[in-house]
């Protein structure tokens, strides 16, 4: 990877945006960038001395483009247009989604065809670089004539006003001038609508829910693996013959994932001449369930990368004589994937509580609700509970948010994507997914202690000893919640999956060999 981006010229992925927010990666306005930028700036300037009528430049806005605005009051629009959109409602997005919206705005606009200051960019990176982050409310953006009213609230403290977070307060943008000795930006032409025309805020969400469902994916594969060592279950359905007469690659990938992770079991071997003649499908399908999820978290990871390289404001400055105002703030390209792969978080989550429900029933082996004392003891029948009001509470938000538009600006902007929501309510579905895995993580870990002396696969076995560091064995009811939440932690952060990969590669084990492509 990188350690130093340029923004506006270097191609930026998923991975250097996280690498960037995690400080592995610089992020510069080299000089090539200026040039641009500063070019961009000069074709602005000249279209406002001509007077030559440009939307946004020398125009109101939306519904009231036709309005021309003189030359002496061009840069006074800049700022009302951020005053006046700053509508945004609700509790304040997570910051890092503020954040990787301050790293997509500068690359989109450092590209040069949006006519703003160099100044202006600058400041941009100084709030990112000293984690000065602006206060954005989650809610207000329809996704489409750009994110207007979270974009409006980012650049706010450009100009001074809005709030920001500053060394763990939340404060005054003018506070925090001054204690650091700086004052608000002076806007040039165009700027306000610059900085409030784009994607970035479905952008950021695209960007970080396809990180934490890559995680998720990776977890799933690791805890459906483990449950299904504690039921016994075989590993016939996951055979790559099987899976090469029906060549999807998300579940070629599963599968192959899946025999990698079973391989040399001690607890396979010792049932090869059961008498069972298949298992249920949350078992058996995990290649076909879990590939799918897969597969349509790549197509989300390739729009997404396209995305974050293109130029999403209006109008498009290419000349002083040259400009076109067209329709690329529009969401559209983000809402469809962003729901769909909000239906594919879903069923991860919903396979997941099956397999919780099948380490329950006491069959193969294993004791009725993972407990050898039941009655006194409720064992792990409550922790189900709770997956299946996540699986219900996540079904309820996959109603597809960009299925539905609404028009605004006097009918102006009479057909929206809606992304915005679509991203929140994915991001939303992910946080109650990485319960639902920690949830059948820890009954897998309990189910797979029932099985002793034999042992799961070297891998399998370093997974549970992971867990173990954390979480005890439950030999009699306990506050399970408290669990829970230490479990969740390890997989929202990826301390599982890391500790898993880590183990792999140490023992030279390639759970993702030949499909790359699904690799961030």
């Amino acid at each position: 990877m990188v350690s130093v981006f340029k923004f506006g010229i270097d191609h930026l992925t998923v991975e250097i945006c996280i690498g960037l927010l995690n400080k592995k990666i610089s992020g510069i306005l080299d000089g090539e960038a200026r040039s641009n930028i500063l070019r961009s700036q000069d074709y602005v300037n000249a279209i406002v001395e001509k007077d030559k009528t440009v939307y946004g430049i020398n125009t109101g806005f939306g519904i009231l483009s036709n309005k021309k605005i003189s030359k002496e009051d061009t840069k006074t629009l800049q700022y009302k247009i951020l005053q006046s959109h700053s509508v945004g409602v609700g509790q304040p997005v997570p910051l890092d989604i503020t954040r990787l919206m301050l790293i997509t705005k500068l690359h989109a606009l450092a590209k040069g065809y949006s006519g703003v200051q160099l100044p202006t960019l600058e400041r941009l990176l100084w709030h990112f670089e000293n984690d000065v982050i602006p206060v954005v409310p989650e809610k207000g953006s329809v996704g489409a004539s750009g994110d207007l009213a979270p974009l409006a609230h980012l650049c706010l403290p450009l100009i001074g006003l809005g709030e920001v977070y500053y060394k763990g307060e939340r404060i005054s943008t003018d506070i925090v001038f001054q204690k650091e000795n700086l004052k608000p930006v002076a806007l040039g032409n165009k700027e306000g609508l610059a900085l409030i025309n784009g994607t970035q805020f479905i952008l950021s969400y695209a960007v970080k829910n396809v990180q934490r469902l890559h995680n998720c994916m990776d977890a799933a594969d690791i805890i459906g693996a483990m449950t299904l060592e504690s039921l016994q279950g075989t590993k016939a359905p996951f055979d790559a013959r099987l899976h090469d007469l029906r060549p999807f690659d998300g579940n070629k990938l599963v599968a192959q994932r899946l025999r990698l992770l079973l391989e040399d079991s001690e607890i396979m071997h010792s049932h090869v001449d059961c008498d069972r003649v298949q298992d249920p499908y949350s078992l058996r399908c995990m290649p076909q369930v879990h590939g799918a999820t897969r597969n349509a978290w790549l197509h989300l990871n390739q729009l997404t990368e396209i995305e974050l390289n293109s130029v999403t404001d209006n109008p498009v400055i290419f000349g002083e004589d040259d400009t076109i105002s067209g329709g690329n703030f529009h969401g559209q390209p983000l809402a469809l994937p962003l729901d769909y792969c909000c239906f594919a978080a879903a069923e991860l989550g919903n396979i997941s509580d099956r397999r919780c429900y099948l380490l329950l029933e006491g069959k193969y082996g294993l004791p009725m609700l993972l407990m050898n004392d039941v009655g006194l003891n409720s064992g792990f029948m409550l922790p189900q509970y709770t997956t299946a009001a996540l699986v219900t509470e996540n079904k309820t938000l996959c109603f597809p948010a960009s299925a539905d538009s609404i028009p605004t600006s006097l009918g102006q902007e009479d057909h929206v994507s809606m992304g915005s929501i679509s991203g929140r309510k994915l991001f939303t579905v992910l946080d109650n997914l990485e319960y639902i895995l920690a949830i059948e993580l820890m009954a897998a870990a309990q189910a797979i202690e029932f099985r002793k002396p034999l042992k799961s696969s070297s891998v399998l076995e370093a997974a549970h000893s992971f867990v173990r560091e954390k979480v005890s064995f439950a030999s009699e009811d306990r506050i399970f919640s408290e669990d829970i939440n230490l479990i969740k932690q390890m997989v929202t952060e990826g301390a599982f999956v890391d500790a898993v990969t880590q183990f792999t590669i140490q023992n030279g084990i390639s759970l993702n060999k030949d499909f790359k492509e699904f690799e961030l």
